[in-house]
């Protein structure tokens, strides 16, 4: 679902390398060696991706601004732990650590600065990618010995996610509950996404995103609770005004986004009920007509509203198609909250209480 225009990058690229809490600038299109276990076995993979605002204050200065990142920074830390064996649980940065090395040192870099002013006299987005690999070279099935963190960031004009249509693939598991890994934002988690939307296609040609059911796949189908998206959490907004947030658990990504979309929808008066739903639920509700919009949250995009659901069977055969009502109040109040969210970040919305914006003046 990942439509990005108008995308330029930053001239470099930071590294940390956790063992020596070591900072380094790299150019931007620096590499990582062909024989890490990064790349031959997935070891030491996760990331972030964190939007931000970049402006000039009324004494020039540029100033960039982060919604609720801290809660970035520590799911950062989660998948940063998850990867690395536990003698080695000492190198994990702390949040305030993060903090530091990105905002003081990485923005603080002169080489960026023409950069930075640039996206603050356009009053542009941006979008910061840090990730984490193995610098050292080696072939080894073992824990990393050099790990850091990299991260990079960009500016770009638009995300493009709507209309889009959606279908569900119960077919593919995202993640699995035992091991864990569906609240990290793993690579390999991303990899079945794209494998997911791509079966998808076979059901619907125009399909851009998958919806992905639990792990318990020796349920019957209709008995399996619905998750996420393939790269985002979901919202259902149903005919009786109430919407619906799928609780947080180990196969679903903690979304900082979704979170933050709850309480703005709460604030607008929109009844927000978190609870799981099956997808014998869904279905029924769909043929009735009693789901009125369906919503995929995520960073990127904010939300964005399905233009078409295709439900299937057993047999991936069509059972049902849900298509928006965009004259139901709901329709309408999700876009309004996407816009206000964003408008936390200009400044031009109220911060609601529960949510945090930070501000750094460079």
């Amino acid at each position: 679902m990942a439509k990005f225009e108008g995308v330029r990058w930053a001239p470099r690229q930071m590294r940390y390398l956790l063992p020596e809490k070591q900072f380094d600038i790299l150019e931007a299109d620096a590499k990582v060696y062909g024989v890490s276990r990064s790349v031959f076995y997935a070891s030491f993979l996760c990331f972030e991706g964190i939007r931000f605002f970049c402006k000039k204050d009324a004494k020039g200065q540029i100033v960039v601004l982060f919604l609720n990142w801290h809660k970035n920074l520590e799911r950062l830390r989660r998948g940063i732990t998850f990867n690395l064996s536990r003698e080695q649980a000492g190198m994990v940065p702390t949040v305030e650590e993060l903090e530091t090395i990105i905002i003081r040192q990485y923005f603080g870099v002169p080489a960026i600065r023409a950069f930075l002013e640039e996206m603050a006299e356009a009053g542009a987005q941006g979008y910061l990618r840090p990730f984490t690999v193995d610098e050292e070279q080696s072939m080894g099935v073992t824990f990393p010995t050099q790990p850091s963190v990299r991260a990079i960031f960009c500016r770009y004009d638009n995300y493009l996610g709507e209309p889009f249509t959606g279908v569900v693939t119960p077919q593919w598991v995202r993640a699995v509950g035992a091991n864990k890994t569906g609240w990290l934002k793993l690579g390999v988690n991303y990899l079945i996404s794209l494998k997911a939307i791509d079966a998808a296609k076979d059901v619907d040609a125009g399909a851009a995103a998958a919806l992905f059911l639990d792990d318990q796949t020796h349920l019957p189908l209709e008995d399996r609770r619905v998750t996420e998206w393939d790269s985002s959490c979901c919202l259902f907004g149903f005919r009786d005004g109430t919407v619906v947030k799928i609780p947080e658990s180990e196969l679903i990504l903690p979304s900082i986004t979704i979170q933050g979309m709850v309480i703005l929808l709460k604030d607008m008066g929109v009844k927000v009920e978190e609870r799981h739903v099956t997808y014998g639920e869904l279905l029924r509700r769909v043929k009735a007509g009693e789901l009125v919009v369906a919503a995929s949250v995520g960073t990127a995009g904010i939300m964005n509203r399905c233009q078409k659901l295709v439900c299937v069977d057993e047999k991936n055969a069509v059972a049902a198609v849900h298509v928006p009502d965009t004259a139901h109040p709901l329709y309408g109040q999700l876009a309004e909250a996407k816009a206000y969210y964003w408008n936390i970040y200009r400044e031009r919305s109220k911060l609601p209480a529960g949510m945090n914006l930070f501000k750094y003046a460079l």
